[in-house]
């Protein structure tokens, strides 16, 4: 902690040219006795300060130096502030900002300053649902990785019973507005959606880290294999022009159009992780799109047909005058 304190002091020092003990400590919300020591210490260290006695003194860089000592270029800053400032942010993050546009050189302020104005973050879909905001147990997992802690993980996925196992977790991830977490299990190397985690309880047990793990490596690992799963199947079909604005949202980058047929419809291909799945989805759109192969599609949708002629026909019989 005191070295992160040290760090604060010396950034906060290299802004201002000159302080005192006092603002320091006002800066960094502790004592003026700690702030005087911290000052100290940095000069014991060889940080080339050194404290300037009677009115209008304080403690000083040597020479009057205010070099960027962070080694940030302006670019740099703005990507920073760009990244962390949004109306979105925790309020300790928020905080963090605050306490480090202060230590930014003072040329390079307006820019982080505005960096930190020109994007905010909402979490609320169309229907005002909160997309990233279901996630009680990320700041408990968070916590996990950067202690090195194993955690009793409870987990349900869709339609199943919560089950409980110990983990090992090694990161998180924010991929399309939901977060992950990477962890070791008996099984392997396993990503869990943290929207279906149902408790998270950390142990006393270290974390057993593969050797040479990166969490970018295995992410896309992972990833790749869910992309595979959830492009095993792919249904070709005819579709009406005007359908296809609607396909392209329903299936977005699954959505493939190919050449224009002499009837004015277009072909595609529809990839999702059944055939059965791709062609309930297809078959929301009626008669505008014509499902051509594989046999297994049209067989079903035949099967959707006549189930739904069975319990919707009978009502609209029912309905007649």
């Amino acid at each position: 902690m005191r070295a992160d304190r040290l760090v604060a002091a010396l950034l906060f020092l290299q802004a201002r040219g000159r302080v005192t003990a006092a603002e320091l400590a006002a800066e960094l919300e502790i004592s003026e006795r700690t702030a005087r020591r911290d000052l100290e210490a940095l000069s014991t260290s060889g940080v080339p300060v050194y404290a300037q006695r009677g009115r209008g003194g304080g403690w000083r860089l040597v020479g009057g130096a205010r070099t960027d000592l962070t080694g940030l270029t302006s670019p740099e800053v703005q990507v920073l502030f760009l990244a962390a400032g949004s109306s979105g942010a925790s309020p300790e993050l928020r905080s963090a900002l605050r306490k480090l546009l202060r230590a930014v050189p003072e040329p390079l302020r307006p820019h982080a300053e505005a960096a930190s104005r020109a994007r905010i973050v909402d979490e609320l879909d169309w229907s005002r649902t909160a997309v990233t905001a279901s996630d009680p147990h990320r700041m408990v997992l968070e916590r996990a990785v950067l202690d090195g802690v194993r955690v009793r993980l409870g987990y349900a996925r869709p339609g199943d019973e919560p089950h409980e196992r110990t983990v090992d977790p090694l990161g998180l991830v924010l991929k399309a507005g939901h977060w992950y977490m990477v962890a070791g299990t008996a099984d392997g190397l396993r990503s869990f959606r943290l929207g279906r985690v149902t408790s998270a309880e950390p142990t006393d047990e270290p974390v057993r880290r593969p050797p040479d793990f990166d969490l970018a490596a295995a992410w896309r690992s992972l990833a790749t294999r869910l992309e595979d799963r959830l492009l095993a199947a792919t249904v070709t079909a005819r579709a009406d022009q005007n359908a296809l604005p609607v396909l392209q949202r329903l299936f977005g980058g699954r959505l493939s159009i190919g050449r224009l047929l002499a009837d004015g419809r277009r072909e595609i291909e529809a990839a999702g992780p059944s055939v059965e799945v791709v062609a309930a989805q297809l078959a929301g759109l009626g008669p505008r799109v014509e499902v051509v192969g594989p046999p297994q599609a049209r067989e079903y949708l035949a099967r959707l047909g006549r189930e739904l002629m069975a319990r919707y026909g009978v009502l609209h019989e029912a309905a007649a005058p």
